[in-house]
This record gives structure tokens, C-alpha cells and sequence, in this order.
């Protein structure tokens, strides 16, 4: 198989927390370390796996009421970085950014709050933008990264890692990109339509 790559590092930030218990099961089987902020960090100690907290790598707290958690270089370096690239190999040693391999994301309820009758204020709080980050970031390295953009994929990576265990190949990461790039299209286009309705 080609540029098969095998998964150490997963960082978790999910609104939605069904159906991930299985996922950290068989990602933990398989000696996956979960780094995490928030509800979710919470959520995967209470099913029993340690987790390391995003603070404890970027050395910066959840700031701004939640607003700013995962938006740090050490977190998008950790993605971005190439893993055949000796100058990115080399800065990720200089800055100690770790290797981040899987991104599993699932983003604020935007459309479910519209749908509500929420206050604008509680719709502009819905508006992910740490989430989106990741997402377009983890997409975009679909050669070392894999990317799972919202609980809907859930099962599409246990189904992988029930066949191969902590890898994949590179067919399967540029699949998870596609499948991210049109999350974050259909959730900009549901915001950009509340905003100029």
C-alpha cells in the first residue's frame, strides 16, 4: 500500500459526543494518545483513557469565554507540518510542537441554533472557528494528517481501523479531506445565508 501512515497522535475537540465512545476504545486499543480541550477531554477521561490537555502543549489556557482553545502554532504546526519536510521536521523539533496524525472534529450546532429561534447572540456564539480551523488544516495535510470533520464519519474511521488498525493509506486520507472540505463548505454557506437574510 502506498504512503501508508500510522496513526499516534489524535487531537479530539467534538460538540457532539455520541458514538465517539466506541472510536476511543479502539483508537485507545491500538495505543492511540488523545490530546483534548474542554467537555471532550472531560468526556474521554470519564470512558477511562488518559488525555492530555491542549493547554499543557500550547502552555495557554482556554482564553475568551472558550473562544480561543485550540488556535496556537503548536496545535496547527502539529497538523501542518511536513512530515518529509527536513526544514518543518526541523522546526517542529526547535519549537517542541508535537506530531498531531488524526484530527477528529465536530462542529458548533450553527444551523440547529438558527433553527431554534436562538438570539443572535447565541448564534454568533455557534459560529465555530476553532473547529473550522482544524478541520481546513488537518484536510489540507491529507498527506500525513487524517481528518474526520463531524460525527457523520464516526464510523467511516472505526470501519478503517477495524480492517488495518492504527494506519492508513493515502487514498484513504485524501477521501477524509474531501468529506472536510465539504463540511466547511456547507457550514460557511449556512452562515453566510443567516447573514444576509
Amino acid at each position: 500500500m502506498a504512503e501508508v501512515k500510522k496513526i499516534k497522535t489524535a487531537l479530539i475537540s467534538v460538540f457532539h459526543k455520541d458514538g465517539l465512545d466506541e472510536l476511543l476504545k479502539k483508537l485507545n486499543e491500538e495505543g492511540v494518545r488523545f490530546l483534548s480541550t474542554g467537555g471532550t477531554q472531560k468526556f474521554i477521561e470519564e470512558q477511562g483513557y488518559e488525555c492530555q490537555k491542549v493547554e499543557d502543549v500550547t502552555t495557554y489556557p482556554s482564553i475568551l469565554g472558550g473562544r480561543v482553545k485550540t488556535l496556537h502554532p503548536k496545535v496547527f504546526g502539529g497538523i501542518l507540518g511536513r512530515r518529509d519536510n527536513e526544514g518543518d521536521r526541523a522546526q517542529m523539533a526547535q519549537y517542541e510542537i508535537p506530531e498531531i496524525d488524526l484530527v477528529i472534529v465536530d462542529l458548533y450546532p450553527f444551523e440547529q441554533t438558527v433553527a431554534s429561534g436562538a438570539s443572535e447572540a447565541d448564534i454568533i456564539e455557534k459560529i465555530d472557528i476553532g473547529g473550522i480551523s482544524l478541520i481546513r488544516a488537518g484536510a489540507k495535510n491529507f498527506k500525513d494528517v487524517v481528518i474526520v470533520p463531524s460525527k457523520a464519519e464516526y464510523s467511516v474511521l472505526l470501519d478503517i481501523l477495524n480492517k488495518k488498525g492504527a494506519q492508513t493509506d493515502i487514498e484513504d486520507r485524501k477521501m477524509f479531506a474531501a468529506r472536510a472540505f465539504g463540511v466547511s463548505s456547507h457550514y460557511d454557506t449556512a452562515i453566510h445565508s443567516w447573514f444576509t437574510k
